[in-house]
């Protein structure tokens, strides 16, 4: 299913002129070495993009007809320097081996051309000695090692542009014929190919590339067939599926449809009726997945997505969009030499905007901790990480973590535990209970009362603003503990160096029973310093609070509170402490407001 719908999106690409025909690939070249009609080396071009900090090569469709590991195998009209000049940096044991077969490569199959720039391109690799290269104009050390092209001077056209060129190597090609069979992939019976291109650009994964299907031990094969020859695949698909998933993993700036997920690089693409709807779904789940930083777009994408979760349909609230495309994630991690398969999933563009909708709707909390929509899926997953000064660092995100969190929000099933659980890890470890992390904790545990059908199920909603009605003991406690808190800073003053958030979160989170019945007993002395302090009206105030909660909790504090209580202590004490705050601001908007009247 992977296979054919990668190659079926290549004969899109392929109509739009965006990826290379068969027998061709897109390689990164740096340099071009010019001759002229007698074979003589005229100069060096360097061809890379300076506009960076550092040259960086440019891509170009130079043809291959299988990937070159272990063996010797030369490429047509280009390829590295050792094969294509006998020039290395290195010791090059087996230089003149390469560079020998890199001239053979060339005779066969350009020798009966009648063509002068290539007859010259025959003239040139005749006479050619590697100690000339040092010689020719625009050369330097960077030129070692890099793959070069080549072309006639005089001409702009480079010799694997050539069309008798281009023509000769389709034919050899098609003389090239292997086992006849059935292909997996398009049902068709045509040639059958026994070498996968390599899949580059998944992080982390070998920098020459992966497999995405190999056969590397007899465990694997079956029937008598060797390596790759048990997956009956046609040429023309293998080179179809290939270059599909190369051009989505592409490294260009521009590239929207590839994702960095923790571990998982994540691709993505759609088919639809024409082309330029398929580009809108691409692009509008580009935005999805990474929110616009204007506020203004940021909040129009929000009401987008409001109005998709209250049941509206995707038609009517962005026209531009076809609600029936047909939409593919793929999400790939490294595995050695192969690529493993995270997640994949085939779903219209309807379905998934919902599923994203739902995701930001269990995120929702108030009062919110971000503006206009909630941040990307990956800054969500860096708050699973110790936070030790400005920001997380992403090699502290759990390897899988990130991957799975993104599957269960392009399916709609349930969180990943091990989401909830590092995050109320860390609220113990580095005592940091921002937004953020707290809205993770609502997340979890509103799809998992959402999705879950047992009967006898105790699992309440989770509130989006503060919920007096509440009777969920982690809840509540979370509430009296921020209301402690406040008392604190009340009598002592608001720039403590530390209060009892710092000292007995953890504990009073986890071990209630062990800790409350301490913290009561000093908020009365906090109380009494208040009011000593003309501070009645205040301590009259949270004194209320904490009766009115203490009397939702029955006689006893429990001992222990599990994970998902844990995450409702977090939910509960930001809810309480963030209404503080946001009182504390509307009356000193009043009282603004009020001098603007008297004036």
């Amino acid at each position: 299913m992977i296979l054919t719908a990668l190659n079926d999106y290549y004969q899109r690409l392929s109509k739009e002129s965006k990826v290379p025909q068969s027998g061709f690939s897109t390689e990164k070249i740096s340099f071009a070495l010019a001759f002229d009609q007698n074979g003589v080396p005229q100069q060096i071009d360097d061809l890379r993009d300076t506009s960076g900090k550092k040259p960086r090569a440019r891509p170009y469709q130079v043809p291959v007809d299988k990937r070159r590991t272990s063996g010797i195998h030369a490429y047509p009209l280009w390829d590295k320097t050792a094969y294509a000049l006998g020039v290395t940096a290195g010791e090059g044991k087996r230089l003149n081996d390469e560079h020998a077969a890199f001239k053979t490569r060339q005779f066969d199959l350009f020798r009966n051309s009648d063509d002068k720039s290539l007859l010259a391109f025959l003239k040139f690799l005749d006479q050619w000695h590697p100690e000339k290269l040092s010689s020719l104009p625009g050369y330097s050390e960077e030129v070692l090692d890099s793959n070069i092209i080549f072309r006639l001077d005089g001409q702009r056209q480079y010799l694997h542009e050539n069309d008798d060129a281009r023509q000769i190597w389709s034919t050899a090609l098609e003389e090239n014929t292997g086992i006849y069979g059935q292909c997996l992939i398009t049902g068709e019976n045509a040639v059958l190919g026994t070498d996968h291109p390599a899949i580059k650009g998944v992080r982390d994964a070998q920098s020459s590339g992966a497999s995405l299907v190999s056969f590397n031990s007899e465990a694997y094969e079956s029937y008598g067939f060797r390596k790759n020859q048990n997956a009956a695949i046609s040429t023309s698909a293998i080179f179809g599926y290939t270059t599909a998933l190369n051009y989505l993993l592409r490294g260009d700036a521009d590239n929207q449809q590839r994702l960095q997920i923790g571990d998982t690089t994540l691709v993505f693409w759609a088919n639809a009726q024409t082309s330029q709807a398929a580009q809108a779904a691409e692009s509008f789940f580009a935005v999805l997945n990474q929110p616009p930083n204007d506020e203004q777009e940021a909040s129009k994408l929000g009401s987008l997505l409001a109005q998709v979760a209250d049941g509206r349909p995707l038609k009517e609230v962005a026209p531009e969009l076809e609600p029936e495309t047909q939409f593919y994630v793929l999400g790939l991690a490294p595995n050695a030499a192969r690529l493993s398969v995270r997640f994949w999933l085939v779903d219209s563009l309807e379905h998934l905007t919902k599923h994203y909708a739902q995701h930001y709707r269990d995120l929702d909390i108030q009062p919110a901790p971000w503006k206009g929509i909630a941040p990307s899926v990956w800054w969500l997953t860096l708050q699973t990480a110790p936070i030790h000064g400005a920001r997380p660092k992403s090699e502290d995100v759990l390897p899988q973590l990130a991957g799975e969190m993104m599957r269960a929000i392009i399916t709609g099933q349930r969180y990943p535990r091990p989401l909830l659980t590092s995050v109320v890890m860390r609220f113990r470890s580095d005592g940091n209970i921002n937004g953020l992390r707290v809205a993770l904790c609502k997340a979890v545990l509103a799809r998992e009362a959402r999705l879950t059908t047992h009967l006898n199920s105790n699992n309440q909603e989770v509130s989006v603003s503060l919920d007096k009605s509440s009777t969920h003991p982690g809840y509540l406690l979370g509430r009296l503990f921020a209301e402690l808190e406040n008392a604190q800073r009340g009598a002592l003053g608001r720039e403590l160096n530390a209060t009892i958030k710092d000292r007995y979160y953890g504990a009073a989170s986890a071990t209630p029973a062990s800790v409350f019945p301490m913290l009561l007993r000093n908020v009365q002395n906090h109380l009494s310093s208040m009011r000593k302090k003309d501070k009645s009206g205040i301590a009259y105030t949270i004194e209320s609070e904490i009766s009115q909660i203490i009397d939702g909790l029955g006689d006893t504090f429990p001992r222990s509170l599990g994970i998902e209580e844990q995450g409702r202590f977090a939910i509960g004490y930001y809810h309480q402490s963030q209404t503080r705050f946001a009182k504390k601001d509307n009356a000193n908007s009043d009282e603004q407001s009020e001098q603007g009247d008297s004036e």
